[in-house]
């Protein structure tokens, strides 16, 4: 399995890094993207690894934290997005749940990503929290036929669902879907499984039957056994079709 969101390198595993890792393992779990919070990420990073596992760093900042974007952020951002052991870019987005003091800053972000991400021809990595029809309007402007990405942590409606595939966007699927009374299920259902990758943005939402505890990339096999469920098909065809939407997106073997 491939786990294409997850904050593996935060502090919240400073303590059981090894443990946790050598638990992905053991359930299947063979590749995993880390997604930045800031331009810092990439240093903390570094102390990511297992035998069994490949990570890939991705470049970016967080729209919660669009307070630190300097003069010099975009030049910064395209130097880091531009080398080789980055795989994506982001994670950006808007975030409305928070705040909504910096919104025209967080668009900014949000379009210098998007640029950058056009110019190294790498996926973008979209965080989207109450600001969907001002984040795909955002989507719909940049969009020039090469910006490709996902939808992280997907949960929108199913027409929201099928205007971000249109505009060439794929649905992040994490613990969400799997809540009794999130609704994610029931709209999931009437999307195509070929636009999906699996994710836990660990070491956040956790899903059934672990919610409310720390994620960790080896809860995915719960999030993959509730795809399986929801469209009725054998675990591995789950995981194989999301392997391969995954290693499309991110441009890997």
């Amino acid at each position: 399995m491939i786990d294409t969101h997850s904050h593996i390198y935060v502090n919240d595993f400073s303590e059981d890094l090894t443990e946790v890792l050598d638990r992905a393992s053991d359930v299947g779990v063979t590749h995993i993207f880390m997604p930045a919070i800031d331009l810092d990420s990439l240093d903390q990073m570094k102390r990511v690894s297992h035998p069994a596992i490949d990570f890939y760093k991705m470049a970016g900042l967080h729209p919660c934290d669009v307070e630190k974007i300097t003069n010099e952020f975009e030049q910064r951002l395209f130097d880091l997005a531009d080398k080789d052991d980055i795989y994506g870019i982001g994670e950006t987005g808007l975030d409305y749940y928070w705040s909504t003091d910096l919104v025209k800053e967080q668009k900014m972000s949000l379009q210098a990503h998007c640029r950058i991400a056009k110019a190294v021809k790498k996926p973008i990595i979209l965080h989207n929290r109450e600001s969907t029809e001002d984040l795909l309007q955002v989507i719909e402007e940049e969009q020039d036929g090469s910006l490709t990405g996902i939808w992280h942590c997907f949960n929108g409606s199913v027409d929201e669902g099928k205007r971000a595939i249109d505009l060439g966007l794929n649905l992040g699927i994490g613990g969400v879907v799997t809540f009794k009374n999130g609704g994610v299920d029931k709209t999931v259902k009437h999307l195509p499984l070929n636009r999906m990758v699996l994710e836990t943005d660990a070491p956040y939402l956790a899903p059934t039957p672990k919610r409310g505890k720390r994620n960790e990339p080896s809860f995915i096999q719960f999030t993959a056994q509730k795809l399986a469920d929801i469209f009725e098909l054998p675990l591995n065809e789950v995981v194989d079709k999301t392997n391969e939407n995954a290693k499309r997106i991110f441009n890997i073997q």
